[in-house]
């Protein structure tokens, strides 16, 4: 049976911008899109740490380094200057390790876990 399990998650990024005119999305940092590996118009679900607010959208590739867009209706929910995680899932026979990265306030990685590969998934249990 194919289970939903985390295997993306952006920890405690800080909102940058808020654009309520933009047709929708959350714009990520490209290259933090490939280390957690997401690609491109991938649902994500994006759940504010400030105000416990969450919303599913999908990802928007970014220009590489430390911006965090959140677009559209999304930005009514979601506000510059808060601090969100987010996540996406994957289909999968049994648990994966997910590819997780933690910011601090400047948006800069201060953690990392899951494989070094992020398209290589290691099952749950197993040595990471």
């Amino acid at each position: 049976m194919l289970r939903q399990y985390l295997k993306s998650k952006i920890h405690r990024a800080v909102i940058t911008q808020a654009d309520i005119e933009y047709e929708g999305s959350i714009e990520l940092p490209g290259n933090l899109m490939d280390e957690v590996d997401l690609v491109e118009g991938e649902k994500v679900l994006v759940a504010s740490v400030t105000s416990g607010n969450r919303l599913e959208t999908y990802a928007q590739r970014g220009a590489d380094g430390t911006d965090f867009i959140i677009n559209g209706g999304a930005a009514h929910r979601i506000k510059k200057g808060e601090r969100v995680t987010i996540m996406a899932w994957g289909l999968s026979e049994g648990p994966v390790v997910a590819r997780r990265i933690v910011m601090n306030e400047k948006n800069e990685v201060v953690a990392r876990s899951g494989p070094e590969n992020p398209r290589e998934r290691v099952p749950y249990g197993e040595s990471q």
